[in-house]
């Protein structure tokens, strides 16, 4: 492919000491769900396989805001491309999930069972296989729905809380496939601790519909709780008097003032010595209340400030802000590149990009790219012939456009 010089390395080194080493996972995933649960396995050392059909994932070619899917969720991860509505694909596909700790699928409820890849069907084969579904809805009267992120968002009301009223917002990322596919790791994890003392595997299952209803149980208790139903998060009534994004002289910073004693600080510092001065604004509770009355002054005094000087003078007092970033400004953001957060990775058209690390560190350890975003197909001769077939097998299945390589036509896709 073009770029091929270019692209990171294989490094398989001290492969065996990764927390994950040991669990070979195949994956029949797709979009982002299923795939981001088979990269932070593999991210945290597990062989995954993933299972693509010959003419490659349909993820990798998806455009406008689904383009980085598949180069984010897809690295260290070998990627075999087969047929398997062809009986020796698979029969193939059987083979390799034979020697495998953990499946993954996403498929439509019953479409996985139509082609023999059950979990039912599996668990005969290879009875400890923790066997993951990655779902829209949990089994109920929802459960044959079409799902994606945008849906349960709807249906749970996270849109609800993120627009103002009659106006329901989408979240700005798929919070709900990344995190459902979080949960099934957690689940696949608890699987594999459980198989250690059983032997036998598990069904995990976990769902974006649900996932979603827990991401806003803090609103559903805080109804419970006080009989006051949750306004959207533009009309709430902030908890915190100063919490709020603010103009100055060359864009935008968030500040968050969030106790009495930072109250005294902000004021003392920023020359509004008035409003310290204002018994009616000792306490936080009393300038909730009074936000109309004294946020114009605050405004005021930021205003003429540089973000930048804005930013020094709060980071010195130790309060809450943040400048108002966009995704791509985060490529060059100092303390990830410090902090080891981006990994490189080779985009389709061969740049070399750095792709968010999963946000997890064991004492002074943090997951590396081993193994870089598979071409279409660029592990199915090691695959297959690690699973048992010949050469001239392969050759056969690959003229019969059963098995793609990686050096078939298209294979760089």
């Amino acid at each position: 492919m073009a770029g091929d010089a270019t692209r990171i390395a294989v490094d398989e080194g001290h492969a065996e000491q990764l927390p994950l080493s040991g669990v070979r996972v195949v994956e029949f995933s797709h979009m982002v769900m299923g795939p981001s649960c088979g990269m932070i396995l593999g991210d945290l050392g597990a062989d995954v396989i993933k299972i693509e059909p010959v003419q490659g994932d349909n993820t990798r070619r998806l455009t406008g805001s689904g383009a980085g899917f598949f180069t984010m969720f897809n690295r260290n991860k070998r990627s075999v491309a087969v047929d398997v509505k062809d009986p020796r694909g698979l029969e193939l596909v059987k083979s390799i999930v034979d020697g495998a700790d953990v499946l993954i699928e996403n498929f439509r409820p019953g479409a996985i069972d139509k082609l023999g890849l059950g979990q039912a069907a599996l668990a005969d084969r290879n009875p400890g296989l923790i066997y993951y579904s990655a779902k829209g809805f949990m089994p109920g009267p929802y459960e044959q729905r079409t799902a994606l992120d945008e849906v349960v968002q709807m249906m749970a009301g996270l849109a609800y809380m993120t627009g103002p009223t009659g106006r329901p917002l989408r979240a700005g990322a798929s919070v709900n496939d990344i995190m459902g596919g979080m949960f099934g790791v957690i689940g696949i994890l608890a699987a594999l601790r459980d198989r250690d003392r059983t032997g036998r595997g598990r069904h995990v299952t976990s769902a974006l519909f649900e996932n979603c209803v827990f991401l806003i149980g803090q609103h559903m208790m805080q109804y419970a709780v006080t009989g006051q139903a949750a306004r959207p998060m533009p009309e709430r009534l902030a908890a915190w008097a100063i919490y709020d994004v603010f103009d100055c002289a060359d864009g935008k910073l968030f500040i968050g003032v969030v106790s009495d004693t930072q109250w005294k600080m902000f004021c003392e510092d920023f020359g509004l010595d008035e409003l310290l001065a204002d018994g009616e604004l000792a306490t936080n509770p009393q300038r909730c209340h009074a936000r109309e009355r004294f946020l114009p002054r605050v405004r005021e005094v930021i205003a003429p400030l540089t973000v930048a000087e804005a930013m020094s003078r709060v980071e010195r007092l130790g309060l809450p802000f943040a400048p108002i970033n966009r995704p791509e400004d985060l490529g060059g953001d100092p303390h990830l590149a410090a902090s080891g957060g981006l990994l490189p990775v080779t985009t389709h058209n061969g740049q070399i990009a750095g792709a968010p690390a999963i946000p997890v560190a064991l004492d002074a350890w943090r997951p590396q790219v081993r193994r870089d975003v598979p071409r279409r197909g660029e592990h199915s001769i090691e695959v297959a012939s690690a699973a048992g077939l010949d050469d001239e097998t392969i050759i056969t299945l690959r003229r019969d456009g059963v098995l793609a390589g990686p050096d078939d036509a298209d294979a760089a896709h």
